[in-house]
């Protein structure tokens, strides 16, 4: 047990995992995964559910959590040395998982489990099963099995160079700029590169591609040509259109191999393109239902974000006089117009929200609504600004409390740790068939937010107290589940396209009055968030969501259209100027290459799914509305209506369809009206 990975007593121990533990805990993990394989497979093992999963399950659930962990790591805390030991891994284990996905034998086994057998979560599991081998190649043959084989090894090798490059690409821009340059940026961001670059032994501010660095320079630098310095190094990003070195983490010869591999895949399967194969698990019935969708959404749009695109032209005429803006200038228009127009700027409202007192609100919330509590917790972690947490329920019998889940919390953006935000789980709820004992769920909740300088707490912009209770809201369908079944428990089963129902649904709280007032305070003088302030926030909420809709559509659109009628052997950036023409009403210039860096669906799972976004909006608008029609007077949401959401939705997990879950709720199919009407678009 001297080896951190292999004790699955406990919590990771990330204060002890090097990366030399790496290789020899994969090998013993694979070594058991594969004699439980070969166990359940012999002809003599018998075709019955628990015990199978009483062997096979549990090894290759140690692996899985073990190859989390290592993976984690390589999102949070990239090291080359790290990095050297997951690429030597990632092809064998990656291997182990095509293998048992197609293996014949174990599909055989599954095929000949008695359904009467099951109980209704396993019913559910096993159903997921027996379409899964056949998605990973268990009915292939021969050449065509080996071939598919070498397909997944190969593009799992292709997704992560894809997210290595994009975070080298970003990590090696740096632009060290005399401070004048930087007029109109708030001073926190000021002392924030004046530290980087102090930090680098360089005079002046350093500029970095980072979100609290690169956002608040497109919206607030008053000169154009610093904006256009990182704009374009932006959107040249991981590309051929990069600069000088930059342009040898070029993703370019990646996407069209990933292309290529996904379109023969699809064939060996029996389907036309990736986008069927994609669509098959998924609440979407086909990829013309989706297209469709997204088109229709779109037409819905475009009046809207017509005229969000004449009032700036109008203002930044009128006002800055800029007659022929730029790309790199329509945020920085759009801010002032927001500022004019609302009288109110992000940077204004942002004061208010330290991330200490934004926790502190959102767990008030939580805690309110689903009616349990949530505590500091101890465990070991990979950087010291991470927090561990742990939430708690009354006892059913009414003894005391009990352990629903746990979760780390990492919030500052930092060097070795990718972009953006997101959920993952360390440990799934799990009542486990080798000891009888109920596992509890563990989650990670990455963030990359401003860490504050000179002692004081991260102020948070909204859109990051946004983005927190998404991730949030991840993190709660993964915890609050009580389903017993690991596959189908949390978000295990849950179909990509409604996963992101639970996470949208908690934006909502973003924008009550009665949950912010009570997670703001002023960093300088304490005071919580004045209702004027708020007032004008509410009118800003759906400033320009018709362009932000057209927005999302694109990628969406373009993620669908290139698995399904784009010739992997072409290039596609044709592609991606033809949706353009059609959706976006701003036109972006020829070096961008924002395909290049399209991490969701060429490195993250979303692939022909990036329309899972909207498609899961529709969802969670009309689920909030129930709250909005079932408030109190004091316009706080019912506990009665969070315990069925909490009930129907998030303790179900993917124990049943998604769609059945939301009719429990809803008691009705979803209706695209209140997304419309929340978005100001009605």
């Amino acid at each position: 047990m001297s080896n951190p990975l292999l004790d699955f007593s406990a919590l990771p121990a990330f204060d002890r995992i090097t990366p030399a533990d790496v290789a020899p805990a994969i090998d013993t993990l694979l070594a058991r995964a594969d004699a439980a394989l070969e166990t359940v497979t012999a002809p003599g093992f018998p075709a019955d559910w628990t015990a199978i999963a009483r062997v096979l399950d549990v090894a290759t659930e140690e692996l899985g959590r073990a190859w989390g962990v290592v993976s984690h790591l390589n999102s949070v805390a990239d090291t080359p040395e790290l990095r050297e030991a997951y690429n030597a891994a990632l092809p064998r284990v990656t291997d182990f998982w095509t293998r048992l996905g197609a293996d014949e034998r174990l599909y055989a086994k599954y095929k000949a489990i008695a359904p009467a057998s099951l109980n209704a979560e396993q019913l559910q599991a096993w159903k997921n099963a027996v379409r899964n081998f056949v998605l990973s190649g268990a009915e292939l043959t021969g050449p065509a099995k080996e071939r598919f084989a070498q397909i997944q090894e190969r593009m799992a090798e292709l997704q992560q160079k894809f997210s290595e490059n994009a975070l080298d690409a970003t990590d090696s821009f740096a632009y060290y700029a005399p401070e004048e340059e930087l007029a109109g940026l708030p001073a926190d961001v000021v002392q924030a590169c004046r530290e980087a670059a102090a930090a680098d032994g360089k005079p002046g501010c350093k500029l970095s591609l980072k979100m609290p660095v690169y956002l608040p320079v497109m919206q607030f630098a008053r000169s154009s040509a610093l904006r256009e310095v990182l704009y374009r190094a932006y959107a040249t990003r991981a590309s051929d259109q990069a600069e000088g070195d930059a342009r040898r983490f070029d993703n370019g010869a990646l996407i069209r191999e990933i292309l290529a591999l996904r379109q023969e895949e699809a064939r060996l399967l029996g389907f036309q393109n990736f986008g069927e194969v994609s669509v098959t698990p998924k609440m979407a019935q086909s990829t013309t239902e989706v297209i469709t969708f997204l088109r229709d959404l779109a037409k819905r749009a475009r009046p809207y974000a017509e005229q969000d695109v004449a009032d700036l032209r109008a203002f930044a005429a009128e006002r800055l006089g800029l007659a022929d803006p730029q790309p790199w200038d329509w945020p920085y228009i759009s801010e002032q117009l927001k500022e004019a127009r609302y009288a109110f700027s992000e940077q204004e409202l942002r004061q208010y929200f330290p991330a200490p007192t934004v926790l502190a609100g959102l767990f008030k919330i939580v805690e309110t609504l689903f009616e349990v509590a949530i505590r500091p917790d101890q465990a070991p972690a990979w950087n010291p600004a991470v927090q561990f947490y742990r939430i708690e329920r009354a006892h059913p019998q009414g003894q005391g409390t009990e352990l629903v889940g746990q979760f780390y919390l990492d919030m500052p953006a930092r060097s070795g740790k990718r972009g953006g935000a997101w959920m993952d789980d360390a440990r799934t709820r799990w009542l486990r068939p080798d000891t009888g004992a109920l596992q509890t769920p563990v989650a990670y909740l990455v963030c990359n937010f401003s860490a504050g300088s000179e002692g004081k707490p991260a102020l948070l912009t909204h859109d990051d107290v946004i983005t927190l209770f998404h991730e949030f809201g991840h993190g709660l369908h993964h915890m609050l589940t009580q389903v017993n079944e690991r596959d189908v428990s949390g978000i295990g089963g849950v179909e990509w396209d409604a996963v992101e129902l639970p996470s949208q649904f908690m934006e909502n709280f973003c924008w009550e009055w009665d949950v912010l007032r009570h997670m703001t305070a002023h960093a300088d003088t304490g005071e919580a968030l004045p209702r004027a302030l708020f007032d004008k926030m509410i009118a800003a909420k759906n400033f320009q969501s018709g362009m932000q809709t057209l927005r999302q559509i694109e990628f969406a659109l373009f993620d669908m259209l290139l698995h399904t009628e784009h010739d992997p052997a072409q290039d596609f950036m044709p592609l991606l100027d033809l949706v353009r023409a059609e959706v976006a009403v701003l036109q972006p210039p020829a070096f961008s290459r924002t395909a290049h860096t399209f991490s969701h669906i060429f490195a993250g799972g979303y692939a022909a799914g990036y329309y899972s976004y909207k498609w899961a909006e529709v969802l969670s608008a009309d689920a909030y509305a129930a709250f909005e029609e079932t408030a109190g007077a004091d316009g706080l949401p019912n506990p009665e209506t969070g315990r069925r959401y909490r009930q129907a939705i998030l303790e179900a997990g993917g124990s049943r369809p998604a769609m059945e879950s939301f009719k429990a709720f809803r008691g009705r199919e979803p209706s695209l009206d209140a997304l419309l009407r929340h978005q100001g678009m009605a």
